[in-house]
């Protein structure tokens, strides 16, 4: 398997980044923090632009067409347009400034998906896909006529190749604008051919966000159109909700590096309110900031908050009847999504580190638990913890299937729900006898063995203390 991080390091956007560096940018800020710094002149040239684009309107209302001519020819967004067009043209000094961006970008991503156990193989991006092959793909279109000149710009009407309402719905894309500069679109089809070609693959899955559902449909057919159906039954798309209120252009977005160090913060100080056991973690902070990260990745991975309560977003009998999958959106809450109460990250953690707190107290030596006679476990409670056990290879294939990861989640939160309810009834320290104790701490020691391995391939990092 080949991880790719698809980055969207060409573009306006990044000519507009640089008109606003001229204007606002500071060495000596880009060098303490470079992405902050890169985002507050981000937000800043686009309330110049949006103040720009209201004075036009203005202008134009009035009759005054000459001077809103000239503000929109002489204003931020066509500066960032020209920008654009000189780092498409190969321009070494606005080549040099983007490329110093992107390494900055890249340097702190690597970083903080480092924290997450998220590791990449290739960082990749649209930068990386030649003229020549954007090129080459723009003929084919045309040779084939799948594509048209509109206006100047050119243009693929669905509704003449896909019939109904199929081909109305994927709408009329761009995949040239009139400057003859490409779209994501364009680079999107050369790429995708390019990695055919180059990986031979036996199926990629692009995981974008829920936004570029219909880019993503747009990209699969015109691949078929293309006569490429061969590759079109190896591609798929999974997409996933975003974290609602969040903009970048508007100056709404909360950095996760920002928000990982508040919910570590957190965790240290609800683990601080426990003295004694906070004295026995090896590492308390280490400790708080893998209880953090987890509270994001558990709310990112399965749920909706409202309020204070979570709502699993996966399909599943025991889940309320509002539920919906990865594809949704979410409210960000951070106290809903670091509390111990209900099906987080900090809960899923205080499972396993209480079943370790057992094998630790119990201290029972490893040879006779291994030896233990499995067959009195006998109780209701225990069978219970045995069929969940016995599940988890069925759950991991249907995860697998759906490309679902809160399936796993709903499996280790039910099993962490038997054995809340297990602990008064399964006694290991107060049992009726040694062997009883034996085969009880048997069955929690397979229990976290499941729930250690099916957090890990979430990425998630089981705790020994908390």
């Amino acid at each position: 398997m080949i991880r790719i991080n698809y980055l969207g390091d060409w573009g306006k956007q990044y000519g507009l980044l640089a008109v606003g560096f001229d204007k606002y940018g500071d060495e000596e800020k880009l060098s303490a923090n470079p992405i902050g710094h890169l985002f507050e002149i981000y937000v800043k040239i686009n309330n110049d632009m949006a103040s720009e684009a209201e004075k036009i309107k203005e202008l134009e209302e009035k009759g005054d067409k000459t001077a809103a001519d000239e503000l929109r020819a002489n204003g931020a967004d066509e500066e960032a347009r020209r920008f654009f067009k000189k780092m498409v043209d190969g321009d070494e000094k606005a080549l040099e400034q983007w490329q110093r961006f992107r390494d900055l970008s890249i340097a702190r991503y690597q970083a903080t998906y480092s924290r997450l156990n998220i590791h990449f193989d290739h960082y990749s991006g649209e930068s990386q896909v030649p003229e020549a092959a954007m090129e080459e793909a723009a003929n084919a279109l045309a040779e084939k006529n799948i594509s048209e000149v509109s206006d100047g710009a050119v243009i693929i009407d669905f509704q003449k190749h896909v019939p109904g309402k199929p081909g109305k719905s994927l709408e009329k894309p761009l995949v040239r604008k009139r400057d003859g500069t490409a779209l994501y679109l364009t680079r999107d089809i050369s790429e995708l051919l390019n990695r055919h070609k180059k990986y031979q693959f036996d199926k990629m899955i692009y995981v974008v966000a829920s936004q570029q559902d219909l880019h993503l449909k747009q990209l699969f057919k015109i691949i078929e159109l293309m006569g490429y159906d061969d590759i079109v039954k190896k591609v798929q798309h999974v997409n996933f909700g975003m974290v609602l209120g969040m903009s970048t252009r508007k100056g709404t977005v909360k950095f996760l590096d920002d928000i990982l160090r508040d919910v570590g913060e957190k965790m240290h100080d609800v683990m601080k309110m426990n003295e004694v056991k906070y004295n026995q973690v090896e590492n308390p902070e280490a400790t708080a900031d893998v209880l953090g990260i987890s509270s994001v990745m558990v709310q990112d991975m399965t749920g909706k908050r409202y309020d204070d309560f979570v709502i699993l977003i996966c399909g599943s009998s025991s889940i309320p009847s509002n539920s919906n999958n990865r594809g949704h959106n979410y409210t960000f809450n951070m106290n809903a999504m670091t509390s111990f109460d209900g099906d987080t990250g900090p809960y899923l953690q205080y499972a396993h580190a209480r079943l370790n707190s057992i094998t630790r107290k119990a201290k029972i030596n490893q040879s006779d638990v291994l030896a233990a006679d499995l067959s009195l476990l006998t109780e209701t409670h225990a069978t219970h913890l045995v069929r969940l056990i016995a599940r988890y290879p069925d759950t991991v294939l249907d995860s697998l299937r759906s490309l679902e990861p809160c399936t796993i989640l709903v499996y280790l939160f039910k099993m962490t729900h038997a054995l809340s309810s297990s602990y008064e009834q399964l006694k290991v320290i107060n049992a009726e006898n040694a062997e009883t104790a034996r085969a009880r701490l048997a069955l929690y020691q397979a229990t976290r063995t499941v729930l250690a391995n099916g957090m890990r391939l979430l990425g998630l990092t089981p705790v020994e203390r908390m």
